[in-house]
């Protein structure tokens, strides 16, 4: 049943009803996944691999993973200090569950004020450059802490989210010569379907703004629900051309 039909009989909202279709050979990806997470928790000694986690629907799901599997395998989150009430809440009960410890990274915050003071509350609608400057300060910096002396991290990565994610590997090793990290992407050939079926299949918790046509969930300011047949990432920085939708944290050098 479409998403229309389904709004249009009054039907619950959930991401999860709409959303939930598993691929034909989503077994073998699930199987496929757990093997790549284990290799990940191989690589160096415990700990030495991370999970970036931004709390959207991909990244619960290998959280969730990592703790079925009971893998050594840290979690880290980027509190950018403009996320939503319902990312922040999502971020106090994933804490409060998670066999794999969960680390906060945050701003400094005298770069944040600095930058406000000299741009203003909205800069980030006034050029891609002030943008890309806040991503900058709010989540490169803060993710350059998070990555200091790993072997490898893993991400939520999927090739259908966008046309800049089409040839995402399983494991990119593009990093490996100048950062000395190996990038796990476990779910990169898993559609948004598979990702919601192992949510509904699971229980598992998710960021409640999904069911408000939410699919892709970053900072307030620069997030917004998606009309239905809108892409996957309309909703980010909706107002920039698709090429530059990016904040820098999956984009080579």
């Amino acid at each position: 049943m479409s998403s229309s039909s389904l709004l249009s009989r009054g039907a619950p909202t959930k991401a999860t009803s709409i959303h939930a279709r598993p691929s034909a050979d989503f077994a073998a990806k699930l199987e496929q996944t757990r093997a790549l997470l284990r290799q990940a928790a191989a690589l160096g000694a415990p700990g030495a691999v991370t999970q970036a986690s931004s709390l959207g629907a991909e990244d619960v799901v290998i959280t969730h993973l990592i703790n079925a599997l009971a893998l050594d395998i840290p979690v880290f989150v980027l509190e950018t200090g403009a996320l939503h009430t319902e990312t922040l809440a999502l971020l106090e009960r994933t804490q409060a569950h998670s066999r794999a410890p969960i680390v906060v990274y945050r701003p400094e915050f005298d770069a944040v004020i600095q930058f406000i003071r000299r741009n203003g509350q909205d800069a980030m609608y006034k050029s891609i450059e002030l943008r890309k400057a806040c991503c900058h300060i709010r989540k490169m910096e803060p993710l350059a802490r998070a990555l200091a002396g790993k072997q490898g991290w893993i991400t939520g990565l999927r090739r259908e989210q966008s046309n800049a994610r089409a040839d995402v590997p399983q494991i990119d090793t593009a990093e490996v010569a100048n950062k000395g990290l190996t990038k796990f992407n476990p779910l990169a050939d898993w559609t948004l379907g598979d990702v919601w079926h192992y949510i509904a299949e699971n229980g598992v918790d998710y960021n409640p703004l999904h069911d408000q046509f939410f699919p892709s969930i970053g900072c307030a300011p620069c997030t917004r629900a998606i009309a239905l047949g809108e892409d996957f990432r309309a909703g980010r920085w909706w107002w920039e051309d698709e090429a530059a939708k990016e904040c820098g944290l999956h984009v080579k050098n």
